[in-house]
């Protein structure tokens, strides 16, 4: 089942001379529960597609549909609103808000949109991201790699339907970049969510079930790992 659909993608930055087309033209279907894995050397533009995808990087032109609904036809304020409950987005650098506690910053876009947090859900999310006994640690009182499951965590606690990683392991050592797969892999299994991750990393591509390389803003490779026994 087609569940994200881009149709002739582009952005393009600057005007007339310094124009640059960060995406040309890009075209790709992903399905409902797919873990796919988008490569590409710096500056490809593969961070670009993922932002598009986001709805958090409008495309110049080109239509993105996500199960079926039109991302760029809604209004500023419906937009937002759906990225905090339909997109779970996830950066390099955690950017946690500094004065709020684990639980307080997992459960932000809960309270953005006013309504009531899920408890279970949030102790279910702590349990799976090992965070049971950090709950009232600020950001600055955590390692890197408990920041960036304190992120995970809020990407995931509206729910979202697809999980988007933008190099997710890029500032974090060998161990804990490896646990923070593991994490987003369990997650997507868990909660049956379609997850993109954006990735230099050639061993964490290899474990998806996609494949998409990126040069010079077009989709260049689009082929699945062999299957691992």
């Amino acid at each position: 089942m087609e569940f994200l659909q881009i149709e002739e993608l582009c952005k393009v930055y600057g005007k007339g001379e310094n124009q640059v087309a960060a995406l040309d033209h890009v075209s790709l279907t992903i399905e409902k529960g797919e873990f796919a894995a988008i490569i590409g050397s710096s500056g490809s533009g593969k961070s670009t597609l993922l932002h598009a995808i986001a709805g958090v990087d409008m495309p110049t032109s080109g239509k993105v549909y996500l199960d079926g609904q039109d991302v760029y036809a809604q209004s500023k304020e419906k937009l937002a609103v759906f990225r905090r409950r339909q997109v779970g987005l996830i950066y390099q650098f955690h950017n946690l808000i500094p004065t709020l506690n684990v639980v307080e910053n997992i459960t932000l876009p809960i309270l953005m949109d006013n309504r009531k947090v899920n408890r279970e859900r949030l102790e279910d999310l702590l349990e799976l991201l090992g965070l049971q006994d950090r709950t009232t640690h600020l950001p600055n009182q955590l390692s890197g790699g408990q920041q960036q499951r304190v992120a995970i965590g809020r990407a995931l606690m509206n729910a979202p339907a697809v999980m988007l990683a933008d190099e997710p392991t890029g500032s974090l050592d060998s161990r804990n970049g490896q646990e923070i797969i593991r994490l987003l892999k369990e997650s997507h299994c868990k909660y049956r969510q379609t997850l993109l991750i954006v990735t230099h990393d050639e061993n964490i591509a290899l474990q998806a079930d996609r494949i998409i390389t990126i040069a010079d803003g077009k989709v260049t490779r689009d082929e699945r790992p062999v299957a691992r026994l």
